[in-house]
């Protein structure tokens, strides 16, 4: 599906709470840009993640904070148009107070989001696996879920907790109960460092949960199998696509710079009709034939 051509398509917040309530895990891969979501989505995910990691680093800067508004919804905008996917944004926390929250959600909300991610962070905010992080109070969290559930009644939302960390199992979970009972859909305890933890924190609750299989972090390897048993609903892939789609670049930059071509990379690359087949190059023709076709008949009458 893409943008000018593709079919109609359910509004993506009913996809996605239809979604919650089918049995299993939902295995949610992060798309950092609007290609990378048409490649999940020919994979054959129904849901989709924008990481605000990814998408700092795409623009060159770090998970930090510094990210505007305006470039997360240019981008949510971008995947959404390009898939018409039901997309979980990552908006950190909220881009400022509660009355921030309220102007993020509606920007959301317009550029086609179904779900959004609420970290209880103090700005400046920072990658959830490494240390120094400084915690907003339970009480202000609890306004800013509710700020944005009054907001729009309809989107999912996922409140993210970086508790655990910081304050050790039984405060998250208090966290966490109070964050779903202001309103969010989701729960999302960040960084936890072991089956045992992610089992712990499963059996105090009894409202849906959202792991993160992030690389490289405090949390070891798992699959979406043994996530389900343990009890998570959804679990996201926030900065693979990014990560593997950078490598492979650095290593075509490398053999350019070292052999003067690119010829023994070409069995690693996406064909030039494996690319048209994605962007679905050929109905574009079609609509572009079918346009002026119409428009000379007028023409003649």
């Amino acid at each position: 599906m893409s943008w000018l051509v593709r079919n109609n398509y359910e509004h993506p917040i009913k996809v996605m709470r239809r979604e919650l309530n089918t049995k299993g895990i939902i295995k949610m891969p992060g798309a950092h840009d609007a290609m990378a979501a048409l490649l999940a989505q020919k994979a054959g995910f129904s849901t989709i993640y924008l990481s605000g990691a990814a998408l700092t680093a795409s623009l060159g800067i770090p998970d930090l904070g510094v990210l505007t508004l305006t470039e997360l919804t240019n981008r949510t905008r971008e995947i959404v148009r390009a898939t018409g996917m039901p997309l979980l944004v990552d908006i950190d926390t909220g881009y400022g107070s509660i009355l921030n929250v309220t102007r993020t959600v509606f920007e959301m909300i317009d550029a086609g989001a179904a779900a959004i991610q609420l970290e209880d962070q103090e700005l400046p905010k920072k990658c959830g696996h490494l240390n120094g992080k400084v915690l907003v109070t339970k009480e202000e969290m609890v306004r800013k879920i509710r700020a944005a559930r009054e907001a729009d009644p309809d989107i999912v939302i996922i409140a993210r907790t970086d508790s655990f960390a910081q304050e050790g199992l039984e405060n998250a979970v208090d966290r966490a109960k109070a964050y779903f009972g202001a309103g969010a859909d989701i729960i999302f305890p960040e960084a936890l460092q072991s089956k045992e933890d992610f089992e712990r924190f499963a059996r105090r609750v009894d409202f849906p949960l959202l792991a993160n299989m992030t690389e490289f972090g405090r949390t070891p390897m798992f699959t979406a199998e043994q996530f389900e048993e343990m009890g998570y609903k959804i679990v996201i892939y926030p900065v693979t696509s990014l990560r593997i789609a950078s490598k492979a670049v650095e290593l075509m930059y490398k053999e350019i710079a070292e052999t003067g071509t690119q010829s023994n990379l070409l069995n690693k690359m996406q064909t030039r009709q494996e690319l048209y087949d994605v962007l679905l190059y050929e109905k574009y023709e079609l609509l572009d034939e079918s346009i002026a076709k119409t428009n000379m008949e007028e023409l003649i009458k």
